[in-house]
């Protein structure tokens, strides 16, 4: 198991969230799916939702505010930071933009939302009391994230800007993608949208949810009531497949290649 209860360091992906319509409707999808509990907040906390695997949080679910527009639910990824305000400052200077001004939440941290140049949201967290998820790389929980967009180049260059990520181009023909780390393995990933996405396609942040067989769970989540956006396809890193959820959120689940 890789359980993790300390902060993250700066610059590494630590949290991930969403807000959607339906809790009940959004709890019974994913934790069939990855075989999530789930913890209700207080009132304080407006009911905010973790989702725990074997009793280590891996994400956060929420409903809408009373009276907030409706967004079209999306998962947010949190990058890790030491000092929230002064990353702000270098997400702005960067090239970003505010989306959410920063908030303290009741001592378990301090969280903002950014677009990045090329319009992808993020989120940046410093920790209080709620270090991020405690587990990561094992079945149930995160093993990947990455931003796709359709100019790469310049989000690259934002990314490496404000958090001094070393950057590894595996691009390939047709392929254009390079990770992101901070002296370790790699964190995450910046591609750009191919062809076949079309120019419409939203620039975002994708969650990757380690999963032991591919296709059993993008069969499992056609049945849950969500839909397989992409088949299980193998990769250099694994066999993934790309899905929406019960509300047309989009994540991925990866496990292992079925050929050698």
């Amino acid at each position: 198991m890789t359980t993790h209860r300390d902060a993250w360091p700066s610059g590494t992906p630590a949290w991930a969230d969403i807000t959607v319509p339906s809790l009940p409707v959004a709890t019974r999808f994913y934790g069939a799916l990855f075989g999530w509990t789930f913890e209700v907040g207080g009132p304080e906390t407006g009911g905010y939702t973790q989702a725990f695997l074997d009793g280590r949080r891996v994400v956060g679910l929420t409903e809408p505010m009373p009276a907030a527009p409706a967004q079209p639910p999306a998962w947010c990824v949190y990058l890790a930071t030491d000092d929230l305000l002064a990353t702000a400052e270098q997400v702005v200077s960067a090239g970003g933009r505010l989306v959410l001004a920063p908030m303290g939440i009741l001592g378990f941290g301090t969280m903002g939302l950014y677009a990045d140049p090329a319009g992808a949201v993020f989120g940046l967290w410093q920790s209080g009391t709620h270090t991020g998820w405690d587990v990561e790389q094992e079945p149930g929980s995160i093993v990947w994230t990455e931003v796709m967009v359709h100019d790469q180049p310049r989000a690259l260059a934002f990314y490496r800007e404000v958090f001094g990520y070393h950057v590894e181009d595996l691009s390939a023909p047709g392929f254009t993608y390079a990770s992101l780390s901070l002296g370790a393995g790699p964190l995450a990933g910046v591609g750009r949208y191919g062809p076949s996405a079309g120019a419409a396609a939203p620039p975002a942040w994708t969650l990757y949810f380690a999963v032991t067989d591919t296709d059993a769970a993008a069969s499992s989540i056609a049945s849950l009531g969500g839909t397989v956006v992409s088949p299980p396809t193998d990769t250099a890193f694994g066999r993934m497949a790309i899905a929406a959820g019960p509300f047309g959120e989009v994540f991925a689940v990866m496990g292992p290649r079925l050929t050698a």
